[in-house]
């Protein structure tokens, strides 16, 4: 039977912890007078620091949010441990024994904290002992192909399930947890046969709070046979939040806070790749996506108040990669650190790029970072036509918002004129296109453009509408119907054009449908459906088409998709009527395109002048686009 812990234990146990040490395992802290360490409050998000702590009293408070207490008191708010929990975490730490009156012991009741992390410290010493085991040798040939020997995987705690039904439920069965206490920890699941193992035939990343415990688990397919997500993570438990932890931070810690840096990478291999080749700052989310949670607990172990830290993200170039960086870039505000994108040559991540060129090319990465805000115009130009007025103009609308959102006030000048520079434009039109952006922010998801999407035109009429005043970011506005589309000969093949593609990409061909969604669009709204339909061409001839699309395409545009995949096409008898309808409006769409870029082409050529070598460059890509429309009409 559990009993009380003797109140004489509870006061010896708060004596001998310095509630500093366990406080900046969570937040980092510097001096703020004589006795006295302040930090950024780990109980609301603020941008200055209000959050005390005086270790010789041993107590903490906030003048932000006003909390209060002592080192048990910390620990059951943000852990959400239970007040028994606290104390004989304090007890365990420090080395005391407790004692339990009326001759009772510690509570052992099933969903218990210590219990929990126990049941996962018990799994993952039972992972890294079955990884030196014969069956686990896919195991590690997966981690010797991306040069991860046996000190790295002892480093990170790397493991092993075994490839059983419930080999790991009879281990933790056998040192005293039950099933219960096991499926609260997300170890087992249940089905008709009974408890069974969550993880089997994986490779196994244990996932760690900032004092080290293990949290929860992230394990990687290995097995053609295993027909679950390539990686598979530990479910939300009462100690794993996926949205509240990050892999690797109890390593990168200490040297975060030191160097203030941090370096956002996309999985566990990256992980360790960067801090095998030095970059012991690097760390990544758990199955979730970059959030506020993630931002709040990274700048309290930067100290992030100062401006002087940096924030570096690495982003995949794939269309997940781009939206990665557009959820990371509408978050940027967040921090008082610079923040900077390192992407690796060719596109590799850095287990890749260590594994192809070595330590020294991870580590030269970082050295080529650019800051978030170049990145981010960088991306919104590279997915214009740069050679056309209209392209420019375009691309002016997409990045002049990015530019206003630039926080620094004393930034935005240099950046206008870097703009203007890159568009070849006169910095007078770019800086009022900013002023415009800045007073007139558009709802979007994020509040930030997607990557290829046409901002709308900066007058009045074409302003998809203003920001709240609130905090919270306003809905997305509605967009068009089907039927609410203009009617103009333009727009109908657009129209046309798209329900071909949604409804059949693969009789559209995977060539055809790469140029459509890289053909120019007159309407807005059909203009971000096809940049959706480019960023999700790789699931175009799978189940998941549609669905992708969708995700892709921005919120207030859900309801247009849905229509253009369902609109009947006109009728047509047998699939070879069928093939040659799709791929005709299709090739109309790209033949228009090419029509438009000849004679932007043409009219380039009138303005070469005397500038032979020029003149031969124009003159080739006329003779290339005169060729590819003939293939075109030839199919």
């Amino acid at each position: 039977m559990a009993g009380r812990i003797r109140k004489s234990d509870i006061d010896e146990v708060r004596s001998r912890v310095n509630i500093a040490d366990i406080v900046g395992d969570h937040v980092a802290l510097k001096t703020a007078g004589v006795g006295s360490l302040k930090g950024l409050c780990p109980f609301h998000d603020e941008r200055s620091p209000s959050f005390h702590v005086r270790p010789a009293v041993g107590r903490y408070h906030c003048f932000g949010c006003g909390e209060d207490g002592d080192v048990y008191t910390f620990l059951m708010k943000l852990d959400h441990a239970t007040f028994a929990e606290a104390v004989e975490r304090m007890a365990q730490r420090v080395g005391y024994t407790l004692h339990y009156e009326d001759g009772g012991g510690p509570a052992q009741e099933s969903g218990n904290r210590a219990r929990l992390l126990a049941a996962n410290r018990a799994a993952g010493e039972f992972f890294v002992e079955r990884l030196a085991s014969p069956e686990a040798d896919p195991g590690r040939r997966f981690l010797g192909e991306r040069a991860f020997d046996r000190a790295a995987a002892e480093h990170f705690g790397v493991g092993y399930a075994p490839k059983s039904w419930d080999e790991l439920t009879k281990h933790l069965r056998g040192r005293g947890f039950t099933n219960e206490e096991l499926a609260a920890a997300g170890l087992v699941s249940s089905g008709d046969r009974g408890p069974y193992d969550r993880f089997r035939g994986r490779v196994m990343w244990p996932i760690r709070d900032l004092t080290g415990e293990t949290v929860g688990f992230g394990a990687r397919r290995l097995f053609d046979d295993d027909k679950g997500p390539k990686y598979l993570n530990t479910p939300e438990t009462p100690i794993y939040h996926k949205s509240q932890v990050l892999y690797g931070l109890d390593l990168a810690k200490r040297d975060m806070s030191k160097a203030r840096q941090v370096v956002v990478v996309e999985g566990y291999t990256d992980v360790m790749a960067c801090h095998l080749a030095g970059i012991t700052t690097a760390v990544a989310t758990c199955g979730t996506s970059f959030g506020v949670d993630h931002i709040k607990i990274i700048r309290r172990i930067l100290g992030d108040d100062s401006g002087l830290g940096e924030v570096v993200f690495t982003f995949d170039p794939d269309a997940a990669g781009q939206k990665a960086a557009v959820r990371a870039f509408a978050e940027e505000k967040r921090f008082a650190a610079q923040t900077y994108v390192a992407t690796g040559p060719e596109g590799l991540d850095p287990c890749d790029l260590r594994l192809a060129r070595g330590d020294e090319a991870v580590r030269s990465m970082l050295d080529t970072k650019r800051p978030m805000f170049e990145f981010m115009i960088r991306q919104q130009l590279n997915a214009h036509d740069l050679d056309t007025v209209e392209g420019r103009v375009s691309a002016l609308r997409a990045s002049a918002p990015v530019v206003a959102q630039i926080r620094d006030p004393s930034l935005r000048p240099g950046y206008a004129r870097e703009l203007a520079r890159w568009l070849g434009m006169d910095l007078d039109d770019v800086t009022r296109a900013v002023s415009y952006a800045a007073a007139h922010p558009a709802p979007q998801e994020s509040e930030t453009p997607r990557f290829g999407t046409e901002r709308p035109p900066s007058t009045p009429n074409g302003a998809v509408g203003n920001s709240s005043s609130s905090d919270e970011p306003p809905a997305a506005p509605a967009g068009p119907t089907l039927a609410q589309l203009p009617e103009d000969a333009s727009t109908r093949l657009e129209r046309d054009a798209l329900m071909a593609i949604l409804q059949h990409p693969t009789a559209v061909g995977r060539d055809l449908l790469t140029k459509a969604t890289e053909a120019g669009f007159g309407n807005r709204a059909l203009a971000a459906v096809r940049d959706a339909a480019g960023a999700s061409i790789m699931t175009a001839a799978g189940p998941d088409w549609l669905e992708s699309v969708t995700s892709a395409a921005p919120p207030a545009l859900t309801r247009l998709v849905s229509e253009l995949a369902m609109a009947p096409l006109p009728q047509h008898r047998g699939e070879d009527a069928l093939t040659a309808y799709v791929q005709g409006v299709v090739s109309r769409l790209v033949e228009r395109d090419l029509e438009r870029r000849h004679r932007d082409i043409r009219a380039q050529l009138q303005r070469v002048g005397d500038d032979p070598v020029r003149m031969r460059e124009v003159q080739q890509e006329l003779i290339r686009l005169e060729a590819e429309r003939r293939a075109l009409r030839q199919g």
